[in-house]
């Protein structure tokens, strides 16, 4: 619950990507529940290709210059077996041959013109879609990070993604080119025969019912297996980020037997979706098979008869192969479609998942901002029935510097969501100089409040883009003097490159101490005069560090208010005020000796911790005699 992470800002950063959406939904419940029909998904892709309708509509006239050239050879070969064949006319056939060559040139040009146009547009407006969903993910609140998987988040904007970019830059071109094909030969050949044209296409219905069944298990098949594709994103970058744990505790074996029955789980799928595809495509290969045996047995009858001439069943012949073409390279991309109609169904659910903390209709400003805090009958919990803060009332007046202190579980951390909005309470109010949080926007409210957290976060590059957050605008005396304060400098300057050290994935090659070094003097240097937060954030600091740091902000807290949530009550003895808390309420209020005299919750717990490092001290103390000696 930090700044560390980046926070949503206002949407004008991605007004020129900008789609409205259907209605949203409310809750992950919601999301697990809600049903998308193929019309929705279309509809909703179709709203980010709508700003490049020009270049669809050059598209489709292309297609339909396409449909018309390849319509023409088959016809030709009629003509020319009918006429100058026939006839014994050899001179007649030149002008057939050169319709025949020119057709194909310009057939190459124009499907090489409609593929390469409609690939660009396809990828401008996935372009538009994957802003759109990674926008979107950056305006959802904290509750939705915590119960979201990682690895589902970027399996949508990846996976999921790439499956509607094959969709639009190849499927739809094929299925667009094939059913414009389609509707083509079919009109040309009851044009020329009907009675041919019925024998050609009486297999069609046949066709059209088994796609219509094998859809619908080709489509369940992978939805399974894209969801299955993000529970193992999701196990993977779990594992990875646990590796610490899971070699120091000798989990390697688990770990391997779970990942073990994920990938046969995932080759079971895949085998099954080949399995359908594959009887769905043959089954289909043999009814292509019998419709000819039925073209040329039926019109070799017709040509005997008299309602047909030996042109029209050779031009037929081609008509009905071209007549299943279109179906055949429809089902190769059956699979294709079913697989991203279904990534799109994915994303469509969680573009219509809401945030709960958002900006209210009309935001109010603190006019004079001093820094006073109230906390009004707050009660608040993160699962239904499980309080976490029951009834609390805290007035911290502006500039004081106030200890949090109990233990684990007691509700401490909880306080700092709800300041910084990151949740809101059930009942009660959290006000900022008399403003209830709720009414300011976000951006106004975490320029009022920073968090510095226990476990910060540091981002790939160096520790000067950690520090600026990626902001060109804050300068190196900035930043230097931020440093300096929070009495990160010393550490950094004994680096390698000193504030252009590039950090390890994770900042693994700093200590945690050092990592919460460099997230107090980033929280100095974004919000200089806010309220400041420091939610555990020496718990990993030594204690000579510990104490350069309460040097250092000495300055800097004296003149704004300050919440300091600890563990180690050696480091509160100096706060204004220490307020104890215990299950979710503040049980006492004073300062560090006023506490100590009452003899309650705080004189035990300091008491206990006074013993538990004396212990430590004479343990330490022994040892060195011992290797003294």
């Amino acid at each position: 619950m930090s700044k560390d992470k980046a926070q949503p800002q206002n949407d004008t950063a991605g007004a020129r990507h900008a789609v409205s959406l259907p209605d949203t939904l409310q809750s992950e419940a919601d999301l697990r529940q809600d049903k998308f029909s193929d019309r929705y998904l279309i509809v909703m892709l179709g709203r980010f290709v709508k700003p490049y309708w020009r270049g669809l509509l050059l598209v489709f006239g292309m297609l339909v210059a396409v449909t018309v050239l390849s319509l023409l050879p088959p016809y030709l070969i009629q003509r020319a077996v009918d006429g100058p064949i026939s006839s014994g006319d050899l001179n007649g056939l030149i002008p057939y041959g050169l319709v025949y060559f020119g057709s194909i040139l310009l057939l190459f040009a124009l499907r090489f013109g409609h593929t390469y146009l409609l690939q660009t547009v396809g990828q401008n407006a996935l372009v538009g879609l994957r802003q759109t969903l990674f926008e979107h993910i950056l305006r959802q609140d904290m509750r939705f990070f915590n119960t979201t998987p990682v690895g589902q988040l970027v399996s949508r904007l990846s996976n999921d993604v790439d499956a509607l970019t094959e969709l639009v830059s190849t499927s739809i071109v094929v299925v667009a080119s094939n059913l414009v094909t389609l509707v083509g030969i079919i009109t040309v050949m009851f044009a020329i025969n009907w009675r041919l044209a019925l024998l050609g296409l009486c297999l069609i219905p046949v066709m059209t019912g088994l796609t219509i069944y094998f859809r619908r298990k080709i489509r369940a098949l992978s939805s399974a297996f894209h969801k299955l594709v993000a529970e193992y994103l999701a196990f993977i970058n779990e594992q990875f980020n646990g590796m610490l744990i899971v070699q120091l505790f000798g989990r390697q074996p688990l770990s391997r037997n779970e990942f073990d029955a994920i990938n046969q789980e995932y080759k079971n799928i895949h085998s099954h979706l080949r399995d359908v595809y594959t009887v769905y495509s043959s089954v289909l290969q043999l009814l292509t098979s019998a419709g000819l045996a039925i073209v040329l047995y039926g019109g070799g009858h017709g040509v005997l008869a008299g309602w047909a001439t030996l042109g029209m069943l050779i031009a037929f012949i081609q008509y009905t192969q071209r007549s299943f073409e279109p179906i055949l390279q429809l089902t190769e991309q059956f699979a294709q479609i079913q697989q991203a109609l279904a990534a799109g169904e994915r994303i469509a659910k969680m573009l219509k998942v809401e945030p709960r903390i958002v900006d209210p209709a009309q935001p109010q400003t603190i006019q004079q901002f001093r820094g006073a805090i109230t906390l009004d009958h707050v009660r608040f919990s993160y699962e239904p029935d499980t309080p976490v803060l029951r009834d609390v009332n805290i007035q911290i007046p502006a500039g004081q510097r106030v200890a949090i202190v109990g233990a684990t579980g007691a509700g401490k951390t909880s306080l700092a969501g709800l300041l910084a909005r990151f949740y809101d309470v059930d009942a009660g109010r959290v006000l900022i100089d008399g403003v209830d949080v709720q009414d300011l926007s976000l951006a106004d409210l975490r320029r009022y409040v920073t968090v510095v957290p226990q476990n910060p976060y540091c981002f790939n590059g160096t520790i000067a883009d950690n520090l600026r957050l990626f902001d060109d605008s804050v300068t190196n005396e900035r930043m230097i003097a931020a440093a300096r304060t929070a009495r990160a400098a010393a550490f950094i300057e004994r680096l390698p490159g000193g504030y252009d050290y590039e950090l390890l994935p994770g900042a693994s090659n700093l200590s945690q101490g050092q990592k919460q070094l460099l997230a107090l003097a980033r929280a100095l240097i974004h919000s200089p005069g806010s309220i400041l937060v420091l939610d555990e954030a020496t718990s990993s600091i030594d204690t000579e560090t510990e104490a350069l740091i309460q040097e250092g902000l000495a300055q800097v807290l004296k003149n704004r208010t300050s919440l300091i949530i600890a563990h180690r009550l050696s480091t509160v003895r100096d706060a204004d005020r220490i307020l104890v808390m215990q299950r979710g309420r503040v049980v006492e209020d004073g300062t560090h000796e006023q506490l100590l005299a009452r003899n309650g919750v705080y004189a035990q717990l300091y008491r206990r911790q006074f013993e538990e490092l004396h212990a430590n001290h004479h343990h330490e103390m022994s040892q060195q005699q011992e290797r003294v000696s």
